[in-house]
């Protein structure tokens, strides 16, 4: 195998890490939105927080093995492409519009834990904190920001 096969290699599996994780923590977030008591809310936020490292470090090999790739590809491919300019561009709007996101519900997480540990009874702040519209723009963003990541990856418009 040459060094590109290996650079593409660890750069799909790198990406493919990160679409999952992130798409797991997504799941795990719409299931909060649907419970009532704390304790259910903060399992299921709490499941997330192992996928933040997962995310963090696969996004990072993400862009770096993607972008050793295109300076290995030559002068006359790579970065001189307009898509692989607008990827490094989404990734860095995904990985922008993930973190205050991820703030946020790390915040209704703690919520959750305290109302759990105080009589797990249903609680309107909790509910609201869980399903703020920010943190939902926020991810929902991010995610789409993936979402076109992979349409240039696939399809490469204007590229080889």
């Amino acid at each position: 195998m040459t060094k590109e096969n290996w650079l593409l290699f660890f750069h799909l599996l790198s990406a493919f890490t990160f679409l999952s994780a992130s798409a797991v923590a997504g799941v795990l977030h719409q299931a909060a939105m649907r419970r009532d008591r704390p304790s259910q809310v903060a399992l299921l936020l709490g499941l997330v927080r192992p996928m933040v490292p997962v995310i963090g470090v696969a996004s990072l090999a993400t862009l770096g093995f993607g972008l050793w790739l295109t300076q290995a590809a030559g002068p006359d491919a790579g970065l001189a492409q307009g898509w692989v300019i607008a990827a490094i561009v989404l990734w860095v709007v995904s990985v922008a519009a993930a973190t205050p996101g991820g703030t946020m519900l790390r915040h209704a997480r703690e919520l959750a834990e305290r109302l759990a540990q105080d009589g797990d009874r249903p609680n309107e702040e909790l509910r609201r904190a869980v399903a703020d519209p920010r943190a939902l723009v926020l991810n929902y963003v991010s995610a789409a920001a993936l979402v076109a990541i992979i349409v240039l990856m696939v399809f490469k418009p204007g590229g080889g």
